[in-house]
């Protein structure tokens, strides 16, 4: 047969090709005139040679026990077969001892060269994460010639730098102004990628206030080399649970926590004053100290979460001229005394019997710049900076017998709220000239994507669909939820340009001193949808008019054109309209891809995140990696999205890698925070075992208003049981699961329930779980769910792929109409698990993370390819299959073939798809691949890092 490039068939092997030699090529789903735009030659595999041992999903499958059960038993039976021959699988990786017998990696921190602090580059950048979605804090760079600072490392971090091309590995420390989800949300991630680069992976020191150890301890359950981690935090303990009285004067002075050549960055700390009963306006500048002192000497419930920072950066002073001439005159030879001189010492001159200063000698020295990024949260917050006199010097409006140091700049990661407050810009102005640079959550970008190349995709893939892709990929300053008035103002401050709003990539140049001062030079232009479409149409002319033909997929009369096909393609039966579509509603389904990508997030692709859309009934998440809050807001809005998350039934979560879960904290966290206030259920989240591990010990630091459900208490053998004794009449079992007493549980000894974890599948401990099987019973029928049931798929120790199952309905007609049933995945290699979970679903969403040449590295990482991952879906009957969770190494679309495609799509970031779109959602995938035509030889290698670390993802 003759190779058609990356086009070849999927299904090749001899056993499966007679049963599909009648399947029509995909071509023939294209308009003729459009044919040869789309499959001309495209680039080869990059591994055509690959091993092509591929598993079979033809099984019988043997009973109800799970893989991990049949494998116990081929250890207790005999010697185990060829696991890898049978399966295609890394058992190893599958029960966690891949590496095992490694030595530990210990990451040691970089060691960078002096430097001359006089002739260094430094400047403070905007690193504009969340802005536009309004989700995390923005990040500050720090930047010198050899060192890197960050300041947060909110969500979305690795994405904006992979975009803009800033190098994450020169990172050499990260300060947190307040240790939460909002700051921290995208440093777990951030950690794995350091330790993956090169050969021996890279440290990087984390600084924050006390709080920052329950962070680390959270971290500690996902992230398996602590050595990555070099954390260092100041200020007062918190206990647990009890209040503390921190000693003022211990912390009213800023705690120096590094200096080095090139810089002195010191934390002022703030923490929530308690006016015991006593208000004090904030802006009663006059207050003694005294008073505000003495109110602190009461003990404050401090919570974990409520210290916050305000970071000094100072750079030294450069000394003024030294003049020979001068010394001489002074008598003072050329020698050692010239250094000493140099070095700020006086020293004597035998020659007119005097001493002699540096001031003599050399101009007087220019003081370095200094930067202070101030993070104030709430008023109570400034009541406590206010008390300070920590930053008195900083003052240019006090007049102070000591050294006066000039702020040259101010960055505010304060909200608006605070900054926006007469009193704290009364605050501002006592720092005289300093630019203040506002970074908090301002709307001066809202119509600039954070993710242009994300952004152009999605405007693209509107363009071509807007049914599949309805946001545009740019914010508009009129969508609902943003406001109009992007501006920021300061009442009283003379100078208007010395307050100004913060923008993507601003710098503040520091050093060298000729150039200090605001620099726009790379500030990203301002892009449109508009404009971006009409370069396409240069690029692709012929995109309009497929534009045309899908829209009218959407048009045609079905009855006439479906029956003619049918009857003249006979393949085509296998499309035939499942029981659960009849009559659907729009309103009763939508899947939303909001991360597609693999491993760690890229400029077009985010981590794993599938939101299950019911409309008024709610809906749930599938997985939550890093960036989920975020790509919510780009697909519904900042109102949107805010509104789904108040509706949020459920969250499940795969596994523990954390490109499935990295995001489900600020998920929860702000979920808690839009819901407070008004009564509402805990959100219910399921997930692996280890996941409770993270969320317990994050708990310490923030409250994420949740319930927590093992997989293994849904699966279907527990699930089976936990219904038999609901319906159990006897009394002891219903009063026993409505209260469970410390004392006694549901299989205490005597109890009829005792030895239900002795049926195969059925967790030992389901007892503990039954009062959240109950509410999730309640949460499911709420949704309009029948069931929520997840299975152990075959990737890493304690993964799942999971069903869900509609509720059955009634036409008017009276007819009884099945649910529709989604399966998800997870990640995985093909396996009997995965096939029988999948039998008869309306949609298979399925990780297909490598193109078909890459078996062996699938299988290394148990992954699947793109033709394993549809031949499980045909081989189960699936209606439609989603392919999903492609390597960051297929930046814009991946490589797939051709066979078999009628039911099978390609996911993209931002695309949803309605039920009642499920017939028309394969024709779509030619007019994709016209749209990527130029674009599918393209690898963002040099931007992303390739899942390297095999323990990790």
């Amino acid at each position: 047969m003759p190779r058609i490039s990356n086009l070849r068939l999927l299904l090749s092997s001899s056993s499966s090709s007679s049963s599909f030699s009648h399947l029509r090529p995909l071509t023939t789903l294209l308009p003729s005139n459009l044919r040869r735009h789309v499959f001309a030659p495209l680039r080869s595999s990059s591994s055509s040679g690959g091993r092509r041992d591929f598993y079979s999903p033809s099984f019988t499958r043997r009973g109800e026990s799970t893989f991990m059960d049949r494998d116990r038993d081929r250890q207790s039976k005999g010697p185990p077969m060829d696991e890898t021959k049978s399966f295609g699988f890394n058992k190893k990786r599958a029960q966690g001892r891949e590496g095992s017998g490694l030595p530990k990696k210990e990451l040691q921190l970089k060691k960078r060269p002096r430097a001359n602090p006089v002739s260094t580059i430094s400047y403070v950048q905007i690193l504009g994460t969340g802005m536009d979605t309004q989700d995390t804090s923005p990040s500050v760079l720090l930047f010198f010639d050899h060192q890197r600072f960050i300041f947060n490392a909110g969500e979305g971090l690795q994405r904006f730098c992979t975009q803009h091309k800033i190098k994450l590995s020169k990172i050499d420390h990260i300060f947190l102004s307040r240790v939460c989800s909002e700051t921290a949300g995208g440093l777990p991630g951030l950690l794995l990628t350091l330790a993956a680069m090169g050969e021996e992976g890279m440290s990087v020191n984390i600084w924050g206030p006390s709080d920052l150890k329950y962070l680390v301890d959270a971290m500690k359950s996902f992230i398996p080399n602590a050595a990555m981690v070099h954390t260092k935090s100041f200020g007062p303990t918190p206990s647990d649970g009890a209040a503390i009285n921190p000693e003022f004067d211990q912390f009213k002075d800023p705690i120096v926590i590094l200096e080095d050549d090139v810089v002195k960055i010191s934390a002022v700390l703030l923490w929530p004053r308690e006016s015991q009963g006593r208000e004090f306006p904030i802006g009663c500048m006059d207050v003694s100290s005294n008073i505000l002192e003495g109110n602190d000497k009461n003990a404050i419930d401090l919570k974990p979460g409520d210290m916050s920072v305000v970071y000094i950066c100072e750079l030294p002073e450069i000394k003024g001229r030294f003049h020979p001439e001068r010394a001489k005159e002074k008598g003072i030879k050329p020698g050692p005394d010239y250094r000493e001189l140099q070095l700020g010492n006086s020293v004597f001159s035998k020659h007119l019997n005097i001493m002699v200063h540096p001031s003599d000698v050399m101009d007087p020295s220019i003081p370095g710049p200094v930067v202070l990024i101030v993070d104030c949260p709430t008023k109570s917050h400034f009541q406590r900076l206010l008390s300070l006199d920590s930053l008195s010097n900083y003052y240019s409006v006090l007049s102070s017998e000591r050294s006066q140091k000039n702020v040259s700049c101010m960055i505010h990661l304060s909200p608006t709220s605070i900054i926006s407050d007469h009193d704290y810009q009364t605050w501002m102005k006592r720092f005289g000239s300093a630019q203040h640079i506002i970074a908090g959550h301002e709307m001066k970008n809202a119509e600039i994507p954070i993710i242009s190349a994300s952004a152009r995709i999605a405007a693209r893939l509107n363009y071509l669909c807007s049914q599949f892709f309805p946001a545009p990929g740019f914010w508009s300053s009129k969508r609902p939820g943003l406001s109009s008035d992007s501006s920021f103002s300061c009442k009283g401050i003379s100078d208007p340009s010395k307050i100004i709003s913060a923008e993507n990539l601003l710098k503040f140049t520091l050093r060298p001193r000729d150039k200090i001062g605001l620099d726009r030079s790379i500030i990203p232009n301002t892009l449109t949808a508009s404009k971006t479409i009409d370069e396409l149409l240069i690029e692709i002319p012929e995109i309009a008019e497929a534009a045309e033909n899908v829209r009218n997929l959407w048009d045609r009369d079905k009855d006439n054109e479906e029956d003619n096909t049918l009857q003249e393609e006979p393949w085509l039966n296998e499309n035939k309209l499942p029981n659960c579509l009849e009559n659907i509603r729009k309103d009763d389904l939508e899947i939303v891809l909001l991360g597609t990508g693999s491993s760690q997030p890229s400029k077009y692709r985010n981590v794993s995140s599938i939101y299950i859309n019911l409309f008024s009934k709610g809906g749930l998440l599938l997985d939550c990696g890093e960036g989920t809050l975020g790509q919510m807001k780009r697909r519904f809005g900042i109102e949107g999205a805010d509104n789904a998350l108040r509706g949020l039934r459920c969250v499940w979560i795969s596994h523990i890698h954390a490109d499935h879960h990295a995001g489900l904290a600020r998920i929860l966290t702000q979920r808690r925070d839009l819901l407070k206030g008004s009564p509402h259920d805990p959100l219910l989240v399921v997930g692996p075992r280890q996941l409770k591990r993270y969320l317990d010990a994050y708990r310490r630091l923030e409250d994420l208003d949740m319930l927590f459900l093992d997989c293994r208490h849904t699966t279907e053998s527990s699930i089976s049981a936990f219904e038999e004794f609901l319906e159990s009449p006897d009394n002891e079992v219903s009063s026993l699961m409505r209260s469970p007493s410390p004392q006694q549980g549901l299989f205490t000894r005597g109890s009829p329930m005792q030895s239900c974890w002795k049926r195969p599948g059925v967790a030992p401990d389901i007892s503990m779980a039954f009062p959240i099987l109950k509410s999730m019973k309640e949460v499911l029928r709420e949704a309009g769910l029948d069931s929520l049931v997840s299975f152990p798929v075959v990737h890493c120790p304690q993964a799942y792929g999971v069903v869900l199952k509609a509720s059955q309905r009634v036409n008017s007609f009276g007819k009884l109409i099945e649910g529709w049933k989604v399966v998800y995945s997870g990640d995985t290699r093909p396996c009997p698990e995965l096939t029988q979970a999948s039998r008869g679903a309306t949609v298979l969403i399925n990780e297909a993370t490598f193109e078909d040449g890459m078996v062996d590295e699938a299988i290394a990482r148990n992954h699947s390819t793109t033709e394993e991952a549809i031949r499980v879906g045909a081989a189960a009957g699936v209606y439609r299959i989603i392919l999903t969770h492609f390597s960051q190494r297929y930046p814009k679309i991946p490589v797939f073939g051709e066979s078999h495609m009628h039911k099978t799509c390609i996911a993209f970031d931002l695309m949803s798809v309605n039920i009642a779109d499920l017939p028309v959602l394969p024709r779509v995938l030619p007019y994709l691949k016209l749209l990527f035509k130029n674009e599918m030889a393209g690898d963002e290698s040099e931007d992303v890092l390739e899942e390297s670390v095999g323990v990790t993802y």
